[in-house]
């Protein structure tokens, strides 16, 4: 997907942007590219598949799920800044918190921030089993973006999310995922609320939101240490 068709993309599916969100991703695009020449940060390479796989992949999650006004949202396992920065961009409003525990990928978001020059954004070089120790059920919505077994990814995320808020992991192939995950979801508080499934432009390949309700609070014994959660995920 070129910038052209990008654009297109976007003015075909009403979503809001401005010259300057676009110069934005001109800038973010050529910074991922030329760091990722030296630093592994993704296996993308071109600049097409930026805009395809990462650019408009993470912008779908704004086009099929409306966030509340200056909420404040956490992206765990955000690697090069995927879907965070993106959120960022196109909504300014939101209060955003990237956490990885990847230095050279919090390097490069440190950087990439000033680059941008965004506001009201946050990076935590940190574990979520961590942070989460000052940070329980502070966070309206948590994310993320293809990352960890969606059982495993539940115990690390729901903590984090205030009763009423939402954990909206972003998923391709779901289905298997979300069966064993269920009772995880349950015992964490949350309650499945439902599935957005669509597909990535240009290449047709599947895509999902699994939309998950925090309902009760999280149980002070989780999240477990990760090693304990991967041995015996609930």
């Amino acid at each position: 997907m070129n910038k052209d068709q990008f654009i297109k993309y976007l003015i075909d599916n009403n979503i809001q942007y401005n010259e300057e969100m676009l110069n934005q991703l001109d800038i973010y695009a050529s910074f991922l590219l030329e760091y990722n020449s030296h630093t592994n940060l993704t296996a993308i390479r071109n600049i097409e598949d930026v805009y395809l796989k990462h650019f408009l992949d993470s912008i779908l999650l704004i086009k099929n799920w409306n966030f509340n006004s200056s909420a404040k949202v956490l992206d765990i396992g955000t690697g090069a800044g995927f879907p965070g920065i993106i959120l960022k961009i196109f909504r300014p409003d939101l209060d955003i918190t990237l956490l990885d525990s990847n230095n050279k990928k919090i390097a490069f978001l440190n950087e990439l921030i000033g680059k941008l020059n965004l506001q009201n954004i946050c990076v935590i070089n940190d574990r979520a089993e961590n942070f989460i120790i000052k940070n329980r059920e502070v966070f309206d919505y948590v994310t993320s973006r293809a990352v960890s077994n969606l059982n495993l990814l539940s115990e690390l995320s729901i903590p984090f999310v205030k009763i009423g808020g939402y954990f909206i992991p972003m998923k391709g192939n779901y289905e298997c995922e979300l069966k064993e995950s269920l009772n995880a979801i349950n015992v964490l508080g949350g309650e499945l609320i439902e599935t957005i499934d669509y597909q990535l432009p240009i290449e047709n390949s599947n895509r999902s939101i699994i939309v998950i309700k925090k309902n009760k609070a999280t149980d002070q014994c989780y999240p477990r240490l990760y090693d304990k959660i991967k041995k015996k995920p609930l």
